[in-house]
This record gives C-alpha cells, sequence and structure tokens, in this order.
C-alpha cells in the first residue's frame, strides 16, 4: 500500500488520520474521482479534475486549485510502492471539511486526501441486475459525484446477493438511467444508444470518450431516454467506467447475451486510443 495524502502531508495509510466532525464522515457532503492508473500514470486527469470541479460546483464547495489538486496526486504517485504498482486505483476526495454535527457547514478549509490502491482487474465480461429502487433525476446531487453512496451500497449488494457483478438502476420516470459505478450502453436496432445526461445518470468520463472517439472513427451512438425495458430488448449490452473501460455484459437478471461485434469493435477503438494518449 503506498502513501496517502491528507491535507497536505503524505503519510502511510495507518498514520491517515481525520476528524470526526469532518462532513464527508458525518454527512457525506464532498465530492470525488476515482481514475486507473496504468505503470505509474493516471489516465485522463485532466478530465477528472474538471469533473471534480464541477460537482464541487453543484454542492456549493470550493474544492482546493487544480495545482493543489496535481501537487497531491504527483505525491502519491511518486511515493514507495506507487511506483511499482502496474494497474492502481486513484482517488481524490474532497469534503466540506470540519463543520458541526448537523447539515449546517463550519468555516474550516476543505479537507482533501489521495489515496493509491492496487486495482483489481476485471474479468472479460460482467452481469447486471434490476432493482427496486430508482434513481432521482431531479434531486439536488443528480449527476454529481458525490461521496453519499448509500444509495448505490444498498442497490450494489442486491444484485450480489443475486449472483450479479453490478446493479443497473431506473430513474423516476421509469427510463433506463446508469449503475452504482457504470454507464450503461445497448444496442438495439442495429444502433448503439445510451441513456441521456437529463435521466439522472452521471456524465462519466469514459463515457465521455466513447461517445466522442465513435463520433469520430464510428459506430454512431445516440443519446436518448430509453425505457428501463430496453434491457430485455437489446441485442448487446455495456457498460463503461474509469476502472472498467468497456466492459460487455454477459447477462441482464436471466438473460444470457453474447458479446456482439458492435462491442467488440468498440473495446478495440477505445484501447487502441487509450494507449495511444494517457491524457485525452
Amino acid at each position: 500500500m503506498s502513501g496517502f495524502w491528507v491535507n497536505g502531508d503524505l503519510v502511510a495509510p495507518d498514520e491517515a488520520m481525520l476528524s470526526v466532525l469532518d462532513h464527508g464522515f458525518t454527512v457525506g457532503d464532498g465530492v470525488f474521482e476515482t481514475l486507473l492508473v496504468r505503470d505509474g500514470a493516471p489516465f485522463a486527469l485532466t478530465r477528472h479534475l474538471g469533473r471534480l470541479a464541477r460537482s464541487a460546483a453543484g454542492l456549493g464547495l470550493a474544492p482546493p486549485s487544480e495545482v493543489q489538486l496535481r501537487t497531491a496526486v504527483t505525491a502519491v504517485l511518486g511515493s514507495g510502492e506507487a511506483t511499482a504498482l502496474a494497474r492502481g486505483r486513484l482517488r481524490i476526495t474532497v469534503t466540506s471539511g470540519v463543520g458541526p454535527v448537523g447539515s449546517d457547514r463550519g468555516e474550516h478549509p476543505p479537507t482533501l486526501i489521495v489515496t493509491l490502491t492496487e486495482a483489481g482487474a476485471w474479468g472479460a465480461t460482467t452481469t447486471l441486475a434490476t432493482v427496486p429502487w430508482t434513481r432521482n433525476e431531479r434531486s439536488a446531487t443528480a449527476g454529481l459525484k458525490t461521496t453519499s453512496y448509500a444509495e448505490n451500497a444498498i442497490a450494489l449488494a442486491h444484485a450480489r446477493s443475486r449472483g450479479a457483478d453490478e446493479a443497473v438502476l431506473a430513474n423516476t420516470a421509469g427510463d433506463l438511467c446508469e449503475g452504482t459505478s457504470t454507464n450503461v450502453f445497448v444496442v438495439l436496432d442495429g444502433v448503439v444508444r445510451t441513456p441521456s445526461l437529463d435521466s439522472g445518470c452521471l456524465a462519466g468520463v469514459t463515457r465521455a470518450l466513447v461517445l466522442e472517439w465513435c463520433a469520430a472513427a464510428g459506430p454512431r451512438i445516440v443519446e436518448e431516454q430509453l425505457p428501463y425495458d430496453v434491457l430485455t430488448r437489446a441485442t448487446e449490452v455495456f457498460v463503461t467506467s474509469s476502472t472498467r473501460d468497456v466492459l460487455p455484459v454477459a447477462r441482464v437478471d436471466d438473460r444470457v447475451l453474447p458479446t456482439g461485434p458492435v462491442t467488440r469493435r468498440i473495446m478495440e477503438l477505445f484501447a487502441a486510443r487509450a494507449a495511444a494518449d494517457a491524457d485525452p
């Protein structure tokens, strides 16, 4: 395990300490980013820092400057065992800092934590389970990557209890939204489709790259409202995330799906473009 950056200091994991009054702990008042590190290099760091700033603005937080964030990331990546990790998970967390025991914020500066841990490899495919809960597309935190992840934890535990790797949620309108840590794409009538951002889904960094790179090289992808039951009719399904890249879905509930030619083409395109540029 490598060093952790906590509020300006690089410390060992067992020495990393926060106040029990930090609002990230007491009320989940914070934002975060997770990105993949390959052979010591973080992937798409600039995009992740941009989304962190947008999420913080959505919560009304003033995050550390980009210079501070890059300094912390560089320090963690240059520490100890970090240079030996072939595949790592870098997490940047910003909270509103120490505050009252309640929803009111205090006057303390924000908390900044950067951690690097080993990232396990995903399998060649993944499985999804539908769940009885919905994502609120009109929530104050819709589309923001916040530390309030209790809903995701419940949904994921439910999916795991059904033998699936990931949960996939609808929104309150009954449309397909997202997974707990993934964006979802389907192939229907020969066209790749994915929920538009007004569904309440997170604007995933990998999602954005897939959309941009496919716009230039194909296949065409349509962002639109999709009914939740599209998962029962799609001929191919795949998910994207910062640690998964593009990952085919082999099963949704009891419905078995192939890794089709469209998914394979997008996987190959993403792998090639990502290998050519670590910060696209």
